[in-house]
């Protein structure tokens, strides 16, 4: 057996569990997004998601969770990740910027009763940024989902669920929990 790996795992393991265990100040938080998620759906709207490379599949992930199921047999939900068309993200970045690639999803499919969730684990993806800024001016409720201090979207977001840890592996394992916990406050109406 080759310890050194053996060891890494265990350092690797106490830095998620400290992590973890970090999280429980902010679980009222994360509690207050997931009924607003189940009040967006009651009033008609949907959720719109978005992120870059892992926060990309985190976005993917947490709408399949929305609109298949997440535990309980229900009807589908509406969610839609914004990083799934290829033929919008590649036009809007030759046309516009790669900056836009949301934004312009944005602009063309919120409402003032949807809620738009921006995945970054600095808070300060510039493309996630100008998406969000697009919601605020259409009145939709945002939710950022970061890390560090949360960067520009904590300003931006009317909720910012800032995990706190500056190392990207553990933010992002931090919010996949959130975004189940949020699947889970979800469907429990």
């Amino acid at each position: 057996m080759n310890s050194k790996y053996v060891d890494y795992l265990k350092g690797e393991h106490a830095a998620h569990m400290a992590m973890f265990n970090a999280l429980e100040p902010i679980f009222p938080l994360i509690s207050e997004v997931g009924i607003a998620l189940q009040q967006c759906i009651q009033r008609g709207g949907k959720v719109l998601i978005m992120g870059n490379g892992g926060s990309a599949a985190d976005s993917q992930h947490i709408a399949a969770e929305i609109v298949g199921r997440f535990k309980k047999e229900r009807k589908g939900l509406p969610a839609i990740a914004l990083t799934t068309d290829t033929s919008i993200l590649t036009s809007v970045g030759n046309d516009y910027g790669y900056n836009y690639i949301f934004a312009r999803q944005v602009e063309a499919l919120c409402r003032p009763e949807d809620i738009v969730i921006g995945i970054t684990t600095s808070g300060n993806s510039a493309n996630v940024v100008s998406a969000i800024e697009a919601a605020n001016a259409i009145g939709a409720t945002t939710v950022g989902m970061t890390g560090g201090n949360g960067g520009k979207l904590t300003a931006l977001c009317k909720y910012n669920i800032v995990v706190p840890s500056s190392v990207t592996a553990r933010i992002q394992e931090a919010h996949i929990f959130i975004g189940h916990s949020l699947c889970e406050i979800l469907e429990s109406d």
